[in-house]
C-alpha cells in the first residue's frame, strides 16, 4: 500500500476547516513491520481508516498493488477489505455472546469456496496457534484480557491478510501481557509475509516494529526512538498509567 500527499479535513459548523492529516506520505511493503506514534488527537485513527479502506482522503492518493482506491467501487472496496486487510482493536470488540471459536470464524463467513466450507476447521487451527487450541467453547467473560486479545488476533488473521493494522493492540493489557501479544502478533505477521502496522502511543510497543513513524497534527515524519525514549517526548493517552523511564531505550 502506498499513500501519496494524503490529506484528510473537514468543514465545522462555523464553516471553519480542520485539518486531521496533511501531505502523509508513506509505503508498505510485504513483510514490513511499521509503527505510527502519536499523541491522541494527532490523527492516529483517521489514518487507520484510510489504510483500512474505511475512509477516502480530501486529497492525495491511496493505492493497493499500484490501483488507486479511489477508482474501486464501494462493493469492490469492502471485498479488498475483507479479505486482505486484517484489524486488530485495543478493546477486542468481541462478540460477547459467542463463543472463541465462533468468534474466529466470523470473517469466514464472508469467504468463497474452501475456505467457506472448512471455516470451523480453519478458525480451529488459528487458535491454536495463539495458544487457545484448549479453549474454543469459552465466552469472553470466561477469557482473560490477554486472552481475548489472542482471539481478536486469530480472528484478524484467520483469513490471511496481507496487511495487519493493529490500533492501540497492548492498551488494555498489563505490560507483561501486552508484550506478549505483541510478539504473537510479530511472528504470525512474519511467517506470512503480512505487512504490520501497528498505530500506537506505547513507545515499547512501536520499538519492535523495523520502521517507525511519528504523527502530530496530522503530519507524518520518521521517528528515531532512541532520542523519543531519552526525552520522553511523547506521553501516553489520558489516564493511562505512564511506562517510560530514562533507563528503558530499546
Amino acid at each position: 500500500m502506498r499513500l501519496e500527499g494524503v490529506a484528510r479535513r473537514v468543514e465545522l459548523p462555523d464553516g471553519e476547516r480542520l485539518d486531521i492529516l496533511t501531505g502523509v506520505d508513506l509505503a508498505v511493503h510485504a513483510g514490513d513491520h511499521v509503527s505510527i506514534v502519536g499523541r491522541s488527537g494527532s490523527g492516529k485513527t483517521t489514518l487507520l481508516n484510510i489504510l483500512g479502506l474505511l475512509d477516502e482522503p480530501t486529497a492525495g492518493r491511496v493505492l493497493l498493488d499500484g490501483t488507486e482506491v479511489r477508482q474501486l467501487s464501494g462493493r469492490r472496496r469492502d471485498t479488498v477489505r475483507g479479505r486482505d486487510i486484517g484489524f486488530v482493536f485495543q478493546q477486542f470488540n468481541l462478540l460477547s455472546g459467542r463463543t472463541a471459536l465462533e468468534n474466529v470464524v466470523m470473517p469466514l463467513m464472508y469467504a468463497q469456496g474452501g475456505s467457506f466450507w472448512r471455516r470451523r476447521q480453519l478458525a480451529t487451527a488459528m487458535l491454536e496457534r495463539v495458544g487457545l487450541g484448549d479453549r474454543p467453547d469459552s465466552r469472553p467473560d470466561r477469557l482473560s484480557g490477554g486472552e481475548q486479545q489472542r482471539v481478536a488476533i486469530a480472528r484478524a488473521l484467520v483469513r490471511g491478510p496481507r496487511l495487519i493494522l493493529a490500533d492501540e493492540p497492548t492498551g488494555a493489557l498489563d505490560i507483561e501481557t501486552g508484550a506478549a501479544v505483541m510478539a504473537l502478533l510479530d511472528d504470525v505477521a512474519t511467517e506470512s509475509g503480512a505487512a504490520l502496522i501497528t498505530i500506537t502511543h506505547d513507545l515499547h510497543v512501536a520499538a519492535r516494529a523495523r520502521r517507525h513513524y511519528r504523527l502530530d497534527q496530522g503530519v507524518l515524519s520518521p521517528a528515531d526512538l532512541a532520542v523519543a525514549f531519552s526525552a520522553s517526548t511523547l506521553v501516553p493517552e489520558a489516564g493511562a498509567p505512564v511506562r517510560i523511564t530514562g533507563d528503558e531505550a530499546p
